[in-house]
């Protein structure tokens, strides 16, 4: 194209950029022209819903306007997922995304019923997310040593539940069967809520949780906290030692928990979000909250939360890779 004909085509380029800034300009400035809607993957009761419910109250006075948590469990938080994708894509309707939705399934699903990468938009990480490793209390162990061997007394009889095939939880226990070599058999649940059901009725032996949603059954003797699966011992639980301590090599299944939008909701939007939502978890009642749950508090930036996300794909990958995953 010659130069004269590309100058005359620059106002009408021009005049097209200040109308989509403009665009989003009034987007954010009417954000939020209606309740938000916070849909988590997992039914109630779950680590993931638990948090949820404990930034919503903040992030509506922030907002101001009305939060509601709605769980649409199933297909390892997809069924969530692709309802606010289908949603206007206004900041209206957000997702609790998770390291099993967008970490782990796409190395593990034939095919995903979207895009993780193109229409999924990062707007902050909430939480990073240790796993705890519990027991019913009638199993006869009371250290991972003891699950071990006790395991490879009972090949194929001992059941770990988790919140659905390709959660983090999942992960955690094919890691177990790898790493520790026993066989141990998956049996996956719709949320942890359901799981943990099963597991105080003995239905299961064993699943990898975080302690928000499962500690308090640890207090009461119905299960029985054996370790923490994290580099370091928690804070908040500084006597529960770590599985790596047992002997069980390179023992780290670290998850997340976080805010994501759908495909073209405005930067301008995405960025509000991401403040107020920041400032929730920087409120010293909801920080000491999260972090005594054995929780850690994050509120990245977009930019942080998607540079994380890669990495945090490659590393499931490998863990997939290695524990010969597949969909069930």
């Amino acid at each position: 194209m010659k130069l004269r004909s590309l100058l005359k085509l620059l106002p009408a380029v021009a005049a097209g950029t200040a109308c989509l800034c403009a665009t989003h300009a009034l987007a954010a400035d009417s954000f939020p022209s209606k309740p938000v809607k916070i849909l988590v993957g997992f039914s109630p009761g779950g680590s993931n819903d638990v948090v949820a419910r404990l930034i919503a109250p903040k992030l509506a006075e922030g907002l101001a306007t009305q939060v509601v948590v709605d769980n649409r469990p199933g297909a390892g938080g997809n069924i969530a997922a692709s309802a606010m994708l289908a949603a206007p894509a206004d900041g209206h309707t957000l997702l609790m995304c998770t390291t099993g939705t967008l970490s782990i399934q796409p190395h593990v699903l034939k095919s995903m019923p979207f895009d993780p990468e193109k229409d999924i938009v990062p707007v902050t990480q909430v939480t990073n997310a240790p796993y705890m490793l519990m027991v019913n209390s009638a199993l006869p162990v009371k250290n991972v040593k003891e699950l071990v061997a006790y395991a490879k007394q009972k090949p194929g009889e001992i059941n770990f539940a988790s919140s659905g095939t390709a959660t983090g939880g999942h992960l955690a226990g094919e890691m177990l069967k790898t790493r520790a070599g026993i066989d141990i058999v998956h049996v996956a649940y719709k949320g942890t809520g359901q799981a943990m059901t099963d597991l105080l009725a003995g239905q299961v032996s064993i699943i990898f949780d975080q302690p928000v949603s499962s500690m308090q059954y640890a207090r009461s003797g119905q299960l029985r906290a054996l370790a923490v699966a994290s580099a370091r011992r928690l804070p908040a639980f500084p006597d529960i030692p770590t599985v790596m301590e047992a002997g069980v090599p390179d023992f780290e299944p670290v998850t997340w928990a976080g805010i994501c939008a759908a495909r073209n909701t405005p930067p301008a939007v995405v960025e509000r979000i991401q403040r107020e939502v920041a400032k929730v978890l920087a409120m010293p009642e909801i920080a000491k909250r999260l972090t005594a749950d054995g929780l850690e508090p994050v509120g990245s930036t977009p930019e942080q939360f998607r540079a994380f996300l890669a990495a945090d794909k490659r590393k499931w990958g490998r863990v997939v890779k290695d524990a010969d995953v597949k969909a069930e």
